[in-house]
């Protein structure tokens, strides 16, 4: 533990971006950029695919553990990746989503905690950043991230207003509890909705006339329609379809019969378009239809396997059943792009916005446990637990990604904007948390240079009492929640008081189902691990009015620098027309140099300095910045200004932050658009001075340029 604590410690978080800007242009070479294909489910456990979980109960031949199947998703995962450590921002469905779409961590995101229907801030997302970078972009499905209803349907954040051109699907997050939207057949329980339910063809409401449609079978057809039409019109521009499901979510309606024969562009569901017959299977009756796999499935209830079996559950086989029909879609989609020709040209990412519920909207209930959902974990949606948010993600690119790769890399949903940043070959936002996960897939590095992943959540219930848990945690008060995963290591933190509470500490290399809390165990090892955690903890977030925590107002800690220090801040220029600030690391300077203040550069472009800051002593400090173009400073993992919008930059930006006094790792960030033009500025005041530029003495840097 030693060794690895002395290795964590000095790992820089930056990230590994491997865009060269040669400063011509920040768009990609349209034959180099593949068409990214993201599909994202709602509520799927890690165990809940096959080749994930669920094949090894099948093959373990034990009858008391039912199984169900996932055959085209396991013939993804064959042909291309699994990330095996892959982490949700939040083990809930909109804070989840909102960290996926802006690429940061929840200590950063500005939709946190059970905020559904909050509107994402205005800034970069994955649809922003790849319409920029020359992709032609659409979201069919669920949302969930629109603002206001008031302002319907012109939302104040609705997916065309967030860089989709193209948007298909339930705008308001409630709407996702109903899975045929016409016939609403749990209008009014306790839990769906209850008021009409809305499908809208960007801002038009377009339900009349989806009879018998259910949604996974409607946003699939509405998927292929797309795709085709656009490889039609724009054959030379790739495209990002974030395809989102709103199943298996608790609703657990059932389709109207099997899913078509074929797939691809002539089988498979196919959009008909006609009222009342929208799809392929808006025929027969709704909430009907069980796969035959599960229809008389059986299992030994009582683990005695002398005695006869019992059949499963109408849940269960409703559960298994929508779980198929995803992975149904699934190969269906495969065969279109195969039919198009477009397969090894497309990239595609499976993933799930949090761990399995224990939902039901049916008057029974519904527990993960028949099948494990939650694999060889503890805990469910809701937990900070692996369970909760640990989540199945496959990856599949012919050609650039191996077959049958295995990444067991800790990553999370907040990689991906850097990693299709860095597809596209343009350089990530700045904001960005995540770090790009394509050296990795391809094969060129097995690390992606980052210390940790850093989790907050809060929710006012209790880890159910499954059998299959720990005895400890059976029961338990969720509350404020704080994980920090380390390495192998993962500190965990429920029903947080303050900033000086202890980490529960689990070497998830050995201890998967975190039995075997680390914290509880004496030693000069475990007592650094303990305390490193609570400073990261600090230092990846920023807080957040609407979503208070204990620990909001609790110092920042310093760092102590490994090797002497220079007096300035190291800086370097970089040419490009940037669309937003970017995150500088990794791309080919310019020109660099040491200085003793922020200033700007002669050159259109972008810059970044960085080194340490130096802060007199313990209490609340402020700060300013300005650029032309957008500022973006951060302070070690923090963001603590950030004046960008999707739109325009603000100019300037101010904002207080609690620091311990010491060394505080800094980067600036800035755009300057144009040659000669352009202003750059960083103050601050604290305890016992006015606002002023920061003093030369308190910049310093490790390194010679």
């Amino acid at each position: 533990m030693n060794r690895f604590l002395t290795l964590i410690v000095v790992v820089v978080c930056i990230c590994n971006a491997r865009v060269a800007a040669s400063g011509e242009s920040s768009f990609p070479k349209f034959k180099s950029a593949p068409n990214i294909l993201f599909l994202f489910v709602d509520d799927l456990g890690w165990g809940d695919v096959g080749i994930f979980h669920q094949e090894s109960r099948r093959i373990s031949g034990d009858r008391s553990q039912p199984y169900h199947s996932t055959p085209y998703l396991d013939a993804l995962a064959r042909q291309g990746g699994r990330l095996t450590h892959h982490y949700v921002s939040a083990p809930v469905c909109a804070p989840s989503r909102a960290s996926l779409f802006q690429g940061v961590t929840q200590g950063h995101a500005n939709v946190r905690d059970n905020q559904f229907d909050k509107g994402l801030d205005e800034n970069q997302t994955l649809g922003t950043v790849l319409r920029a970078a020359g992709y032609d972009t659409a979201l069919i499905g669920k949302w969930g991230l629109q603002g206001e209803d008031a302002f319907a349907p012109h939302w104040p954040s609705h997916p065309l207003e967030r860089g989709f051109d193209y948007f298909y699907g339930y705008v308001r997050h409630v709407d996702g509890h109903e899975h045929y939207p016409v016939e609403q057949l749990y209008y009014g329980s306790k839990h769906a909705r209850k008021g009409p339910v809305a499908v809208y063809e960007n801002r038009v409401n377009v339900t009349e006339g989806l009879e018998k449609s259910l949604t996974s079978d409607l946003w699939t057809a509405r998927a292929k329609k797309w795709i085709v039409e656009q490889k039609s019109a724009r054959p030379d521009h790739p495209f990002f379809l974030f395809l989102s499901y709103d199943t298996p979510h608790a609703v657990l309606e059932l389709p109207t019969g099997p899913y078509p024969e074929g797939g691809g562009l002539e089988g498979g569901m196919q959009w008909l378009g006609e009222k009342g017959r929208a799809i392929t299977t808006a025929a027969g009756v709704p909430d009907s239809w069980f796969h035959p796999d599960y229809a008389a499935a059986t299992y030994d209830h009582d683990n005695d396997p002398e005695t006869p079996g019992m059949a499963w559950p109408d849940v269960y086989r409703r559960y298994a059943t929508l779980v198929r029909r995803i992975d149904d879609s699934v190969g269906d989609l495969m065969t279109l792009l195969e039919d198009l020709e477009i397969d090894r040209e497309t990239l595609v990412v499976f993933a799930s916005d949090n761990g399995p519920s224990a939902e039901s909207y049916l008057d029974v209930e519904y527990s993960p446990e028949f099948f494990g959902s939650y694999g060889p974990f503890d805990g469910i949606k809701r937990d900070l637990w692996e369970g909760g948010m640990r989540t199945p993600a496959i990856v599949r690119w012919p050609g650039k990604i191996a077959a049958g790769k295995m990444v067991d890399l800790p990553s999370a949903t907040w990689d991906w904007l850097p990693t299709f940043a860095d597809v596209a070959e343009v350089a990530a936002p700045a904001r960005a948390d995540g770090v790009s996960l394509l050296p990795v897939l391809t094969g060129e590095t097995d690390s992606v240079g980052r210390e940790a992943l850093y989790f907050e959540y809060f929710n006012n219930s209790r880890t159910p009492s499954l059998e299959a848990f720990e005895f400890d945690r059976r029961g338990r008060k969720r509350g404020q929640m704080q994980a920090v995963r380390l390495g192998r290591y993962m500190g965990v933190r429920y029903d947080l008081q303050s900033a000086n509470d202890a980490f529960e500490i689990y070497d998830l290399s050995t201890d998967p189902k975190q039995k075997r809390n680390l914290a509880l165990e004496a030693g000069e090892g475990v007592n650094e691990l303990q305390k490193r955690l609570k400073e990261i903890a600090l230092q990846s977030r920023r807080p957040d009015g609407e979503a208070p925590r204990p620990y909001d107002r609790a110092l920042i800690p310093s760092v102590e620098p490994t090797s002497s220090l220079k007096n300035g801040l190291l800086w370097q220029t970089f040419p490009g027309d940037f669309p937003w600030v970017p995150r500088c690391e990794g791309l080919d300077p310019r020109a660099e140099g040491v200085t003793q203040s922020i200033e700007p550069p002669d050159e259109a472009g972008a810059m970044l300095h960085w080194g340490y800051l130096e802060v007199p002593v313990d209490g609340a400090y402020r700060f300013a910045a300005e650029a032309d173009g957008g500022v973006v400073v951060r302070l070690h993992r923090a963001t603590i200004l950030n004046s960008e919008s999707e739109y325009e930059s603000k100019g300037s930006v101010s904002g207080e932050v609690m620091l311990s006094a010491g060394y505080h790792p800094i980067s600036i960030h800035s755009r300057h658009p144009e040659q000669n033009a352009s202003r750059l500025s960083l103050q601050w005041s604290g305890p016992g001075f006015a606002t002023q530029p920061i003093y030369a003495e308190a910049f310093t840097h490790q390194r010679d340029r």
